[in-house]
């Protein structure tokens, strides 16, 4: 053998070296206790435990009254908490706070009625106490199993189901189960409960076993970790052993390979793994930068016990996720959590904003040693950030984002990453009488005028922001506008001529000419203070900042849709809208009226329009002329009827004659070249 591979991820995980830690500190301090079963899957730990005053038992009921009682690591179910209260047990809990944090999953999934799949070794005391904290649950141990129980239970595709998988697990038994359950099962919701050290572990084997013409795993044979660890080193390496202490190492299966690849299981003790590595460098030569690399581990397996203390800055991993902390590994012999409250303050969901395997800085609030856990903050870490940007901003003229959480007296609170900034009434660009409370729970743009970081007080403006976005909006608008460029913009106010359109800063007119097609009196008629309405420019003036606006569409114009639509000749239903001595005015379209001339309404003489029509009548009339230049249109009912004899040339001028004379009763219209359309309606009689 020439080079030796040794793993950084070999040997005791935080929650195995946690639990040998409590129980070596147990015993010292009461000089003997009970561990409920064996307290890892390692002989010579346990062994030794008990040499030192270690009481193995497998029931509560074999503990005595009063007597210390250590859960190990793989945790317990309820109902073993129970039967130990019964016989008076001091409790001293183990429990791996990975493994509490499965317990939490499936109790919350219990709660909430949803059926709970277990992926991991049925039979292994992990897998045994995560049962006790289900409601309804399926333990399965591959995805074989998990396949023919989905066949043969359709029924339960429609359940909520929740899904975890045992710490130890292989990530690719994991994966090949979850592939089946969500194609099958319609409402599942999957924690990858995985421990990430094991995750790790499994991942740095299979590359090192890649590179190795031979492997060496240490490890437990009733360790599941272990085992799977020496499963995943025969996949990519056929000169693997698996063996538990040095006395098993066969040197012989070593002699003839270049290099050889260490690494250890969970439960197994740094003094076993030097044993073996030692015994390996004593028989077979080992180039001195494998040595060089046995160092380092000694130095990082040192640097996973030790200590964290409150207002430590740590980096770790997010492992899992449930609905009250999210769990972090942050290496060490200690289990982070973050509340998910830190994340979901501002409404946001957790799954948003934060996801298994991310990455993530925070601060150490409270450290449990007696647990083995470390509360963390993410917010304080941000805030404390956050003040120097926050003294950068002052400076700089930055301008930051935050939500508005509160009013207070004279002002509002703007949260800018975990900074609360005092913005005055005066500064929050409301109008003096306007209620504060509607910027509640807004997100807002503020400029820093004011910080005292002895007082922790911070004064911004949000008044200073909206005036350079506005005065910024104007410039564009003037330097951007052209006739006939549109504009979405809100009614403003509104006078007797027309409507005021803030188009972005600038208010535009739009005149009441402009407002409609049909006959309106008054703006209001067609719009409404704070109405959105797309408008267009018609005119404007940079010298004297005027923009006259048109909100009528060209595309409807009323004279255009009838020479779109009838021609001389064709027969429409007309409504009768005014009746004068000589004729009467009749609607062929909204906002288009044409003349049936008294000598056309019917096929006799009569004295007046109103001996056959009513205004409001609906009637089919025939069009007879339409005179383009001056938006003129004559109509006739007689051409429909039988003709009789009368002077038709006659009738013809003094038909012009009437419709010159009524041209101020009768609705016509002009349009100009750009599209503008001007008009008289008929005086009411």
């Amino acid at each position: 053998m020439k080079k030796l591979i040794v793993a950084e991820s070999a040997g005791f995980c935080f929650g195995v070296n946690r639990s040998v830690d409590m129980a070596e500190k147990l015993i010292a301090e009461k000089g003997c206790a009970a561990s409920l079963g064996e307290l890892i899957h390692n002989e010579d730990v346990v062994r030794a435990l008990v040499e030192k005053g270690m009481r193995v038992v497998q029931t509560p009921e074999e503990v005595q009254p009063g007597e210390s009682v250590l859960i190990r690591a793989h945790g317990v179910a309820p109902s073993v908490y129970e039967a130990l209260a019964r016989v008076g047990a001091e409790v001293h809990d183990a429990t791996c706070p990975k493994v509490r944090a499965i317990h939490r999953i499936v109790s919350a999934a219990r709660e909430e009625g949803r059926f709970t799949i277990i992926i991991g070794m049925r039979n292994h005391p992990e897998v045994v106490a995560i049962c006790g904290w289900c409601g309804e649950h399926e333990v399965f141990e591959n995805a074989e199993e998990l396949s023919d129980w989905l066949e043969n239970n359709s029924s339960s595709w429609e359940k909520p189901i929740t899904v975890v998988v045992q710490t130890t697990q292989t990530h690719s038994n994991f994966t090949e189960c979850c592939e089946l359950i969500k194609k099958r099962c319609t409402n599942p919701k999957i924690s990858d409960t995985i421990c990430l050290a094991t995750f790790t572990r499994q991942q740095e084997a299979a590359q090192i076993a890649s590179e190795c013409d031979a492997m060496v795993v240490i490890g437990g044979k009733h360790s599941a970790n272990s085992v799977h660890l020496a499963q995943i080193c025969r996949e990519h390496c056929s000169n693997v052993q698996f063996i538990e202490r040095t006395q098993e190492l066969d040197l012989d299966r070593l002699a003839a390979v270049d290099t050889v690849g260490l690494t250890a299981g969970a439960s197994t003790p740094a003094w076993i793994i030097k044993e073996v590595r030692n015994k390996m460098s004593d028989e077979i030569k080992v180039e001195e930068s494998a040595v060089e690399k046995e160092l380092s581990f000694d130095e990082m397996l040192e640097e996973t016990l030790k200590t964290i203390y409150n207002g430590d800055k740590v980096t770790g991993v997010v492992v899992a996720i449930t609905g009250t902390e999210i769990s972090v590994d942050l290496g060490t012999k200690y289990s982070g959590f973050i509340p998910t409250s830190e994340f979901t303050d501002d409404g946001i969901k957790v799954e948003d904003a934060v996801k298994v395997g991310d990455t993530i800085e925070a601060v150490v609030v409270r450290v449990n040693d007696v647990e083995g856990t470390a509360m963390l903050s993410k917010k304080r870490l941000d805030a404390a950030k956050m003040w120097n940007d926050v003294e950068e901003a002052v400076e700089n003229g930055t301008v930051l984002e935050g939500v508005v959480t509160e009013e207070n007296k004279g002002g509002v609170v703007v949260n800018v990453k975990g900074v609360r900034v005092f913005v005055p009434a005066s500064q929050t660009d409301l109008p003096r009488e306007a209620e504060l409370s509607q910027l509640l729970k807004q997100t807002v743009r503020l400029k820093i005028t004011e910080v005292n970081k002895a007082r922790k007080r911070v004064v911004g403006s949000i008044r200073r922001v909206a005036q350079a976005e506005r005065r910024e909006r104007i410039e564009n608008i003037w330097n951007e506008i052209e006739v006939g460029k549109k504009y979405h913009g809100v009614v403003k106010s509104l006078t007797s001529y027309g409507a005021f359109v803030d188009i972005g800063g600038i208010d535009g007119m739009v005149h009441v000419s402009e407002l409609s097609w049909g006959r309106i009196h008054q703006p209001s008629e067609v719009v409404s203070v704070g109405d959105e309405i797309d408008v267009y420019v018609i005119n404007f003036d940079k010298e004297k900042r005027k923009i006259s606006l048109g909100y009528k569409d060209p595309d409807s114009n009323p004279w255009t849709l009838f020479t779109n639509r009838y021609q001389v000749g064709d027969v429409a239903s007309v409504k009768v809208v005014k009746l004068m001595p000589f004729g009467a005015f009749a609607e062929v379209l909204p906002g288009v009226d044409g003349l049936i001339h008294i000598s056309q309404i019917a096929n006799r003489r009569i004295g007046k329009p109103e001996d056959v029509l009513t205004v409001g009548d609906v009637v089919d009339a025939k069009i007879t002329a339409v005179d383009d230049d001056k938006h003129k249109i004559s109509l006739s009912i007689r051409a429909l009827s039988e003709p009789a004899p009368a002077k038709a040339e006659a009738a013809e001028e003094d038909e012009e004659e009437d419709f010159e004379e009524a041209a101020e009763d009768a609705l016509v219209y002009e349009v100009s070249e750009d599209g503008s359309a001007t008009g008289i309606a008929p005086e009411e009689e």
